[in-house]
């Protein structure tokens, strides 16, 4: 078992405070440091001082940082256009000298959408945005240099794109995760390296993983070839006055 430090920094903390968490989690030992990829805080905290891009983030972490591995859990397809978006991952990859994974989901969270005028296509049309985007970064990461490429997708269309630049790992490990039944699952079999359930009791996390199961074994793909992940909160304290 791997343990990894996770942070939800739009709800209150500067690019300082995630550096400083970082290293941390770099000298204690911990296998990587993922964030959330979120613009806007959730629940009734003030969110002080403001979002942080993610990718921007990691860019930063990635020539502050060793050793540490870094990503997301999860990036929104909505949030960055596929070309675009395999650029900052390739980029990040070099710049931590191969340390990234790649986190990726069909978003959720419709009020950051408005906030910050990000369209917010229905949940069908996301997925379908999903599945062109781990589709186009496979082929755009497989496409020999100095060759071009033409991918088609259920929602976006790539045209001679010279599937630059490439990261500096062959091919960045992928994860999906989330609670969805049928495509979520489908969709982890055929493209991820894990699988992750975030913030969920026992039977439901147990529940996710068989349907990967299932849909592995529908694909002809050993489930064991998928690393399984769940992010908890956990409280520390010194003793349990102040873990309370």
């Amino acid at each position: 078992m791997g343990l990894r430090v996770f942070v939800e920094p739009q709800q209150g903390a500067s690019y300082a405070d995630q550096l400083a968490v970082a290293r941390a989690a770099e000298d204690l030992g911990f296998e990587a440091f993922f964030r959330s990829d979120h613009y806007l805080k959730m629940g009734d905290v003030s969110g002080l001082p403001g979002p942080t891009d993610a990718w921007l983030t990691l860019a930063g972490l990635a020539r502050e940082t060793s050793s540490i591995r870094l990503g997301t859990l999860l990036t929104s397809v909505t949030f960055r256009h596929l070309g675009p978006l395999a650029i900052s991952l390739a980029q990040v990859d070099q710049m931590s000298g191969g340390r990234l994974d790649v986190g990726l989901g069909a978003g959720w969270y419709g009020d950051e959408h408005t906030a910050y005028g990000i369209p917010f296509p229905p949940i069908g049309e996301r997925f379908d945005m999903l599945e062109d985007t781990l589709g186009a970064l496979e082929t755009l990461w497989s496409t020999p240099e100095g060759e071009t490429v033409t991918v088609r997708g259920k929602k976006t269309d790539l045209v001679d794109s010279p599937g630059l630049p490439k990261p500096l790992q062959q091919r960045p490990p992928v994860i999906v995760g989330g609670f969805g039944k049928r495509r979520t699952p489908a969709l982890a079999a055929r493209f991820a390296d894990e699988f992750n359930v975030p913030f969920a009791d026992v039977d439901t996390v147990a529940t996710q993983y068989r349907r990967v199961d299932e849909s592995c074994a529908e694909r002809g793909r050993a489930p064991g070839e998928i690393v399984r992940s769940a992010a908890l909160v956990l409280c520390c304290g010194r003793d349990e006055a102040e873990l309370a």
